[in-house]
């Protein structure tokens, strides 16, 4: 098992920063959400004129067996069908992080198709996608083990290359699925609470899918709910390379930005592991898939945005992002009462 020293933030620092963002000219507090990322990222760099680099979506791809008993409306295909819309710059995500000045990477942490060596592609594949949970366990503990340590090395490689701000993103037909199995299991919510309508299904969608979700619950009732064996036995290649990533993330003291449902559900498990990684975390927005509401409850994170999203992809971490730029500049750049010349409040 890959262990992942994340120490908790050092909050000795916090005092500064609370008086630096304070003496802004402004009133207090009126920046509101900003200023608590302002102070979050100074902690998390120790620094109170923090910088952010090279910032970076991953978006990892995998499929998942469960696909085929007919939980999603899609074909298992179009996974791979669309890590090529996002090597060919295509998909939202390539719309919002070349507008933002973000980097994308593209990795295949287990689609059922061969990609060759196409470049721009990371080539990370556990295997041709997971086995249907419905009969047997989605993956093998070490296959779990290899996706957990493969999301860490990819992510070092980004750290080592000058970043310092990363968000994750996903593709995989069905995996909503898995997210909310390991919502339900890990927070011990009533799987009804988890289930939302994924990519679009239709009422008797949705039904089916619970029912189905519900059996396969019910198919491995005897496991002990320790969050690697819920991962392995419901999650997908991608969550589970998402969760390594995350860990390492933290572990090399970057900010992480966590996306919507299915990147929750990584992080999820990787608070399970290790809950300091959650002072690192900043939660972009609120899904609108049902049971994301909830998740983010459990972690007690405020997520930035709003805006009824529920596309997957990073594309959430990637349209807040200039949110937490603007944080971090009014801390760098915005004049205080004292350099300004302003009075301040008597």
């Amino acid at each position: 098992m890959a262990t992942f020293n994340i120490p908790p933030v050092n909050s000795d620092i916090a005092a500064a920063l609370q008086h630096k963002i304070d003496n802004k000219t402004k009133p207090l507090g009126s920046l509101g959400q900003l200023e608590k990322i302002a102070l979050q990222v100074g902690a998390v760099q120790q620094t109170p004129t923090p910088a952010l680099n090279q910032p970076t979506i991953v978006v990892f791809a995998g499929d998942h067996g469960i696909a085929n008993e007919g939980v999603s409306p899609f074909p298992q295909e179009v996974t791979y069908q669309m890590v090529f819309n996002f090597l060919q710059g295509g998909a939202g995500i390539n719309v919002f992080t070349s507008q933002n000045g973000m980097q994308i990477r593209v990795v295949d942490a287990g689609v059922n198709f061969d990609f060759n060596q196409h470049p721009g592609l990371i080539h990370a594949k556990v295997a041709m996608g997971t086995k249907s949970y419905l009969h047997e366990p989605a993956m093998t503990k070490v296959q779990c083990q290899e996706a957990i340590e493969k999301g860490a090395a990819i992510v070092r490689e980004i750290h080592q290359e000058g970043c310092n701000v990363i968000g994750f993103g996903e593709m995989g037909i069905s995996n909503t699925s898995s997210a909310a199995i390991i919502m339900s299991l890990l927070c011990d919510i009533p799987l009804e609470q988890c289930i939302g309508r994924g990519t679009g299904l239709d009422d008797e969608g949705l039904a089916k899918k619970k029912a189905i979700l519900s059996a396969a619950i019910a198919r491995h009732k005897g496991i002990e709910k320790t969050p690697l064996n819920v991962l392995s036995t419901f999650g997908g290649f991608e969550i589970a390379m998402m969760c390594g990533a995350m860990l390492q993330a933290a572990a090399a003291g970057m900010i992480v930005l966590v996306d919507g449902f299915i990147s929750t559900s990584a992080l999820l498990v990787a608070s399970k592991i290790n809950e300091h990684i959650l002072d690192y975390c900043i939660f972009t927005h609120q899904s609108n898939e049902q049971g994301h509401h909830l998740m983010l409850t459990q972690l007690k994170a405020v997520p930035l945005l709003s805006l009824g999203m529920r596309l997957g992809e990073g594309t959430g971490a990637a349209v807040a992002y200039p949110l937490i730029r603007s944080a971090v500049n009014f801390l760098n750049e915005m004049a205080s009462f004292e350099s300004a010349g302003v009075s301040n409040k008597a």
